[in-house]
């Protein structure tokens, strides 16, 4: 949108420098909306859906929205159509020129790493300037894809069986079973597909997660999702991993509740993807909410930016339960107050 008004420029100006992350403005993209698949949404919907998606916590505090509809597909009309007219805006308003930070969350994750491998060449052969991404902040990142879409498509395609706890999972996840004319991003988001999209990246932007291990849709999605899980992916996507298996954390030595003990844990990343907070106490939509759900505890507590300025969290190890029966648990400060959304932004700000 082009901005007329001095005084119209000056507020933008002002909202920018608020919603700053650590001195860096902010670009959302979103994750799947489901009902999307059926209303198929025009252009003006779609922005709607995704001003909507972040109201309760992300909106508030980014400078630009990438907003795309899920009845479509990443490398097709997902890009031509919604994420190249964002690219151009953000070069062409050096938006990026200092640095900027992606906030994903869910198949955002995805659709994020496209945009990061490709980027730079769409931009140059366009004869603009490619964007200085310093980061990428990715809540439930579904870049992994998730083993629901699976059977979604399995399901809506016809090659696949739908039992009763599988109706009712997809049906709660979906709000109802897909057919074969509306799967959209739900055929990207299956894991073989997403793990082959943009899977080996050139640029070195550190993708950094925050996942949660609290399952939702009444933990009817939990069967069908391997290790530990959000509802919707498992952590063989939030964390980042190689491969998908099933694990119990990211980590190898504390449990998503923050217990210092072994875990069969993630140890081998894709390219750049560093996890760094995780609690038994969120699920996969309420981690980019303001409620704070439960303490976090940290995999990494401190990771740099692409430019070197670093991102770092502070923790403290505390001791649970009664003598010989007593564990460690790692606690991240300020958890004991704010939520994960929450908690990132303010400590991202005080580097």
């Amino acid at each position: 949108m082009k901005l007329i008004y001095s005084l119209a420029a000056v507020a933008a100006f002002s909202f920018q420098a608020q919603a700053a992350v650590a001195g860096y403005p902010v670009v959302l993209i979103h994750g799947f909306q489901p009902d999307q698949l059926k209303t198929k949404p025009a252009a003006a919907d779609v922005t709607r859906n995704g001003e909507s998606y972040w109201q309760n916590y992300w909106n508030a505090r980014a400078d630009v929205r990438i907003d795309w509809p899920s009845h479509e597909r990443i490398k097709g009309k997902i890009a031509t159509d919604y994420v190249w007219p964002k690219l151009k805006e953000l070069s062409l308003n050096n938006t990026c020129k200092n640095g900027c930070i992606i906030v994903s969350h869910s198949t955002g994750d995805l659709v994020s790493r496209y945009l990061i491998d490709n980027q730079a060449l769409w931009l140059q052969n366009a004869g603009l300037t490619p964007l200085n991404i310093v980061a990428t902040f990715d809540f439930a990142g579904a870049g992994g894809g998730s083993e629901l879409a699976d059977l979604a498509v399995n399901v809506a395609t016809g090659g696949g069986l739908i039992d009763a706890a599988l109706k009712a999972a997809l049906s709660l996840w979906l709000g109802e079973i897909p057919s074969a004319t509306n799967v959209g991003v739900l055929q990207d988001l299956r894991v073989n597909s997403a793990r082959q999209l943009a899977a080996m990246p050139s640029s070195r932007v550190p993708r950094l997660r925050f996942a949660g291990a609290s399952s939702a849709f009444l933990g009817l999605t939990s069967p069908f999702l391997p290790g530990n899980d959000d509802g919707v992916v498992a952590p063989h996507s939030s964390c980042g991993a190689s491969a998908a298996a099933a694990f119990d954390s990211c980590s190898g030595s504390v449990a998503f509740d923050g217990k210092l003990t072994s875990q069969t844990g993630v140890s081998n990343f894709m390219p750049y993807h560093y996890p760094m907070l995780m609690s038994q106490d969120y699920s996969h939509s309420n981690l980019i909410d303001a409620a704070r759900r439960g303490n976090v505890t940290a995999v990494y507590s401190s990771r740099t930016y692409l430019n070197g300025k670093a991102l770092s969290f502070t923790t403290y190890d505390e001791s649970r339960g009664w003598w010989i029966f007593a564990s460690k648990y790692r606690v991240v400060k300020g958890s004991e107050t704010y939520s994960m959304s929450d908690l990132l932004y303010r400590t991202a700000n005080q580097g």
